[in-house]
This record gives C-alpha cells, structure tokens and sequence, in this order.
C-alpha cells in the first residue's frame, strides 16, 4: 500500500511540473508575441555580440545552433560570424522518431523549410557532423534560469542530445525571460553557458 501512495505522489508531482511547464509556455509566448520588431532586433544584437566576445566561442571549431524561427532569440548574425571567422557551422535536423543529428552548412543557401517552417539542413547538399570536438552547442529554448535549466518546447530532442553531448552548450536568453527556479523533471539537461543583453557567464557563477 505504502508503494501505491509513494507511486500516486509523485506521479502526481509529474503532473503538476507538466502542467506548470505548459502555462509557463504559453506566458513566455504572449512576452515573445508583444516585442516589437525593432526592440527585439536591438536585443539579438547585444546577445550576440556578447556571444562573439566570448572565449567559449573564440575557442569553438565547430558551432551548432538552430535557425531562429518567428520569437527566438535570432541566430542568423551569430552563423554568418561564424562563417566569417572560419568556423564549422551545424544545423539540426530533427527525426520523427524523436532523434536529431546535424548537419555541416556553408551557406544560408544549404537550408530548406522543414516541419512548421522551420529551415533545416538540405541533407541532399550538406554533410552529417560526427565529430563534436571543440564545439559550442547554442540551445533553442523559451527561457532559462540561472542555473542553466531551460524550458523548451516538449519534444526532448534537446534534452536527449545533451544527455551526452561534451562540449558547451549555451542558452541565449533576453535578460527579462530569465526566470529563476524554473520547474525541472528528471530528464531536463541544464546548458553550461548563459548569454543575455546584459551579460555572459557560467551557469554556475553567481548572479
């Protein structure tokens, strides 16, 4: 009996992080859909430009990150940098039994539109990333705490991925979206690295 309870308490608790994860969705998109265009721009600029300063990505071979789509944090400066500074450049592609594997792009020209109009990889054109040596992972999300949780958008691709993943994984965030003590479950993988407008820093450093 006492492993019955034990069992309907934290299946309980499972749902109510869900649960709260769901409206914190839907909260973060309404602050996302009432930017305007021009102070969001302003916004992208500072978080990249503090991304590029930094020594994790001075350091960085290889960059992967996604494709910004409509209320993301804009990547698309960040990948022409990237090229600019002859860096590698890697874009998800995600699987429909919930995989994703990246692919090496030379040119804004290698994307397609994928599912919900999300650009991705032309596999056609674009060859498979399988070494992740010397690599910064930059993580799609709605926003994240200071310790590195994140909240994305429930597939797990993310979270799977960085289950193993060893380099630098970095959450790019307006400094208004960062929510302290966000809601966890056992599978959430925390990034390593946190850039917003205001600052860069580790996870673990003090805020």
């Amino acid at each position: 009996m006492q492993c019955v309870l034990t069992l309907k308490v934290q299946c309980s608790a499972v749902s109510k992080v869900k649960d709260e994860k769901v409206k914190l969705r839907q909260h973060y998109r309404s602050m996302r859909d009432k930017m305007t265009a021009e102070y969001k721009h302003s916004l992208d600029i500072e978080i990249a430009s503090r991304l590029l300063c930094t020594r994790e990505y001075m350091n960085a071979k290889t960059i992967i990150t996604y494709v910004a789509k409509k209320g993301e944090v804009e990547t698309r400066g960040i990948i022409h940098a990237a090229f600019a500074n002859g860096k590698q450049v890697a874009v998800p592609k995600c699987g429909e039994k919930g995989e994703m594997s990246f692919y090496l792009i030379t040119s804004m020209d290698d994307l397609v539109a994928g599912v919900f109009g999300i650009m991705e990889p032309d596999t056609d054109k674009c060859r498979l990333l399988e070494d992740f040596a010397a690599s910064l992972c930059i993580v799609p999300a709605f926003t994240f705490d200071p310790q590195g949780q994140r909240l994305g958008y429930g597939g797990g691709y993310y979270d799977r991925f960085l289950s193993t993943y060893q380099g630098i994984s970095v959450g790019l965030c307006y400094t208004s979206f960062v929510k302290w003590d966000l809601p966890v479950e056992s599978h959430d993988v925390p990034v390593r690295f946190l850039v917003t407008d205001r600052y860069a820093r580790h996870t673990a450093d003090k805020i």
